[in-house]
């Protein structure tokens, strides 16, 4: 089974996979790089929200999410735009039509990466059979259970993103020259360090599923009026 993990990032997406003999890393820059990326591996673990709400402000794969992280960490969980605002050309357009279903405003940083929700949705929409193999994931929730169910510093210092990384090298010892490699292959202005440690996990959790198996929030998760999957991935 090929496997990969994918963050987004200033310059498009961060795939990394841990597979062995094929250990990469490369930034997908556009839509066209993003598919060949979901056709070509049998099973993707992406930080990006997929099953989308038609009505409900919150999905409650969120709220079971930020119950499960902990209070220090719940604010890295935000709720999504629901299915009808995801097209709206412009914020002030999503706003009313959030606030129009939910009597709530779609928050700023939801409305940040709205283009990629977009994006992948589409792509998944277009093909049905990346639906089971494109999953939704959380680094957050995945650093907290390779570390035995707490992290201990925020990936916004430091000292965070050196655990985090020290996390993934003990597993995956190329981790190390690929946080280094990356760093001085592109600028801080398309690949900050924290995506790349988020990219790693994604990646190392999508390659041990194969053997571990995957769990969800919620355990049983439904579909979304789109055929997507309305859960959070995790191992």
């Amino acid at each position: 089974m090929k496997t990969a993990g994918i963050d987004g990032c200033k310059a498009g997406w961060l795939l990394i996979t841990f597979d062995e003999g094929n250990e990469k890393y490369e930034v997908l820059r556009d839509r066209d790089a993003l598919k060949k990326a979901f056709e070509d591996f049998d099973r993707i673990f992406i930080d990006m929200p997929i099953g989308l709400e038609d009505e409900n402000y919150t999905r409650e794969a969120d709220e079971l999410l930020r119950k499960k992280v902990g209070g220090d960490y719940a604010s890295s969980v935000f709720s999504p735009p629901i299915r009808p605002a995801l097209t709206a050309p412009s914020y002030v357009e999503a706003n009313m039509i959030s606030h129009e279903y939910t009597e709530k405003k779609l928050t700023l940083q939801s409305w940040n990466i709205t283009p990629k929700i977009r994006m992948v949705d589409e792509l998944l929409r277009a093909d049905e059979s990346l639906i089971d193999k494109v999953l939704e994931s959380h680094p957050e929730l995945l650093f907290q259970t390779i570390n035995g169910g707490m992290i201990y510093q925020k990936k916004n210092l430091k000292k965070g993103i050196k655990h985090r990384l020290e996390l993934i090298k003990n597993r995956e010892p190329i981790a190390d020259d690929f946080f280094r490699d990356i760093k001085e292959d592109f600028r801080r202005n398309e690949v900050e360090e924290d995506d790349i440690v988020d990219a790693m996990v994604l990646a190392y959790s999508a390659k041990i599923s194969e053997e571990k198996g995957i769990k969800t929030l919620p355990e049983e998760f439904e579909y979304d009026s789109e055929g997507m999957r309305k859960a959070i991935h995790y191992v």
